[in-house]
């Protein structure tokens, strides 16, 4: 049965779970997903995600506030679970109600013990099955099951191979992420067995994005090799692209570098980038997919499109299967 364009993908569990239009969550990216940008993402249909990362408490008290002028649509934080600050994040999510929250780096047993019973909906970013069945039974509401094509701090396995696999092993709502940009990854991503997609990358490249704008020209200008994933010796690699901080990385690596030496050189290395437009040695982190990112655009207009073009692609695939 032949479907209108972007509608097969709507009011499944993922959109009735956020309260949503289309099932998309915003990546949580530090010192990129601010309140601007998940109000756009969130008014725009999807769900929009503020990063608390490693902000000051103050500052993320700040984006909360400010988020409640810019949308009425449910909107949500990500939590890093490592960062010296998250407890205060967790109080903070409690005291300004956030709807949603998504975690990553580390056990959310405790952001679930403390903000579901105040209902807040809790989504871990998770990279492999084991650590999906251990989410599920402390109680997650869906997971995001992120491959490593993913920009930032990433795991092992693909997408391709990831999603699969925890879609047949827990019972709740799986997300998609990594590598997704464009219709053909949300169809695919559905294919595989997620009921809705995270994107990150993309976003960066909207409008309503305040990152600077090398930054932007940077993961547009990018190309299918033009990624790289540095500290795998740390235990926490991180895709990012080429430049000469990278490169600089890989040397201290090549050269037996101690851990005190690696992140001294990338301390405040993200924040260069993204505020100061510093792309030759701030860290530019972008997942593979910024090679399919060629413009910059409202991210209401790119949410339809990664809608509509993976409802063409649906309803086109029985000729294109048969033909």
């Amino acid at each position: 049965m032949k479907h209108d364009s972007g509608t097969v993908f709507s009011e499944n569990r993922i959109t009735r779970l956020f309260g949503c239009e289309y099932p998309l969550v915003q990546g949580g990216m530090a010192w990129v997903a601010d309140a601007n940008l998940a109000a756009a993402v969130s008014n725009g249909g999807g769900l929009g995600i503020i990063a608390a990362a490693n902000m000051p408490p103050d500052l993320l008290e700040f984006q909360l506030q400010k988020v409640r002028t810019l949308t009425d649509k449910p909107f949500g934080v990500n939590i890093m679970l490592m960062s010296p600050t998250v407890d205060q994040v967790i109080d903070l999510v409690a005291k300004y109600r956030v709807p949603i929250v998504t975690t990553g780096a580390g056990s959310p047993g405790k952001v679930i013990d403390i903000l579901k019973p105040m209902g807040t909906i809790v989504v871990p970013v998770i990279a492999s099955v084991a650590q999906a069945k251990r989410v599920e039974k402390q109680g997650a509401d869906a997971v995001v099951a992120e491959g490593m094509e993913a920009g930032g701090h990433i795991g092992e396995l693909t997408t391709m191979v990831l999603v699969p696999q925890i879609a047949d092993s827990v019972e709740i709502p799986v997300i998609a992420a990594g590598g997704i940009a464009d219709g053909r990854g949300v169809a695919a991503a559905f294919a595989l067995g997620a009921e809705g997609v995270q994107v990150g990358t993309r976003f960066i490249c909207c409008e309503e994005s305040t990152v600077h704008r090398a930054y932007k020209e940077a993961v547009i200008n990018a190309r299918d090799r033009s990624n790289v994933v540095t500290g795998r010796f740390t235990g926490h690699p991180v895709r990012c692209l080429k430049n000469k901080l990278t490169a600089k990385f890989e040397e201290l690596e090549k050269c037996g570098a101690s851990l005190e030496e690696y992140e001294r050189l990338g301390a405040g290395k993200l924040r260069a980038a993204v505020v100061e437009g510093d792309v030759e040695w701030g860290s530019v982190m972008a997942g593979q997919s910024s090679a399919l990112v060629n413009d910059i655009r409202p991210a209401a207009d790119i949410i339809q499109e990664l809608f509509s073009e993976a409802g063409n692609i649906v309803n086109a695939l029985p000729r294109k299967i048969f033909r």
